[in-house]
């Protein structure tokens, strides 16, 4: 079965939408966050306990999935699902990220990308043909087309050229896709660049994939506003009919501003990066766990959170598990994280129910940026 994606109600006052999101593996309401397990596992965690955060669809990396295992050995195993014990849905991306920032500009050719394995240096190659085909085997519910990441940076010509190959790339990775059990999303790049990512959408869309992926902001921390125009540039030429997926975008800030222009799901390494780091996420902004103020203190991590690691534990134990390097200080961190995400697109979606998305986010940059906990 193919996702499909059903429009429920828009915003009164901004392009935020309700949506709902069926796929082989349950529906699910948008907007929604989904965390990333790039090595079919999210770090740290079992997939009892991301389905206890209230995810729905998790990310898996094509990259890294073809290096280790081998895309072979998941299909025998029955596909990502049975591998990874996971009955939700998942999404796979091309593994053009990872490709384009272990690649020279010299090694990207028509055909598709030379580059040297992260792992020992081996020479790798790998096309829109070979990146489809490692999907179909992995069983993903939702893969994504083979796409060139060009830096932020980039100059016009340089963008557009980029644009128009991944044009041909995206119908090259469509014609040779045969998992009737899976859907393909395209992916619009443009830059900054108001013409190019009108033209990337138009031309996207009349490929007739199965959803679409913004893609190309989320190597931009410095400039939120550039961020902005991209989702701008794009959202109104593409289907009302189909859900729209910011790539590799999970501040919270962002994601509600992402919301507010008309973006559906989204992505980010940063919950569970963060919780490596000793931090979580807070109402009043993010707190490090190191801090010495944080060891006689017998409060959870956010007193309203209903998640696992609040409802069991403190900051004080939080930080005595960093401070002797027991992990599982790092998983608490991470379930918190997670879940503070996902509870934010619940926020959202009752927001934009409530017609008041505006209101809340005001309030929300109020408390996350006004009055941190660790001031």
């Amino acid at each position: 079965m193919k996702v499909k994606y059903t429009l429920l109600k828009t915003e009164a006052h901004t392009k935020a939408r309700l949506g709902k999101l069926k796929t082989n593996h349950g529906e699910f309401e948008t907007p929604m966050f989904m965390p990333v397990g790039t090595l079919a596992t999210v770090k740290t965690l079992s997939p009892e306990e991301v389905k206890a955060a209230d995810a729905g669809i998790i990310l898996a990396n094509t990259y890294h999935l073809w290096l280790r295992p081998g895309e072979d050995i998941v299909a025998k195993a029955g596909g990502l699902h049975k591998f990874m014990n996971f009955d939700g849905p998942i999404l796979t991306d091309s593994g053009g990220y990872q490709v384009f920032s272990l690649a020279k500009p010299k090694d990207i050719t028509e055909e598709g990308v030379t580059f040297k394995s992260h792992l020992n240096g081996d020479q790798l190659f790998l096309t829109p043909e070979k990146s489809i085909a490692i999907q179909n085997k992995l069983d993903s519910d939702i893969a994504m087309s083979f796409d060139e990441c060009p830096p932020a940076s980039a100059d016009y010509d340089y963008m557009k050229a980029s644009v128009e190959r991944t044009l041909r790339w995206a119908k090259r990775g469509k014609d040779v896709f045969n998992n009737p059990n899976q859907s393909l999303f395209g992916i619009v790049q443009g830059g900054y660049f108001e013409e190019l990512r009108k033209y990337s959408a138009i031309e996207t869309v009349k490929l007739n994939f199965d959803g679409y992926s913004i893609g190309g902001v989320a190597n931009d921390d410095e400039d939120k506003t550039h961020m902005h125009e991209a989702i701008e540039y794009s959202i109104p030429y593409l289907p009302e009919d189909k859900v729209r997926y910011l790539m590799g975008v999970g501040e919270p800030i962002d994601i509600i501003d992402g919301v507010i222009r008309g973006i559906d799901i989204f992505d980010c390494v940063s919950p569970t990066r963060l919780a490596r780091h000793s931090n979580a996420y807070t109402r009043y902004g993010k707190i490090n766990l190191k801090n010495a103020k944080y060891k006689a203190d017998f409060t959870p991590l956010e007193e309203d959170c209903d998640c696992y690691a609040c409802k069991n534990y403190t900051k004080s134990y939080i930080r005595h598990l960093i401070a002797c390097d027991e992990t599982f200080g790092s998983r608490l961190l991470s379930i918190h994280n997670i879940s503070f995400l996902i509870n934010l697109t619940k926020d959202l979606r009752k927001a934009i129910k409530d017609d008041n998305i505006l209101a809340y986010k005001e309030k929300f940059e109020r408390d996350y940026y006004g009055k941190k906990k660790d001031d």
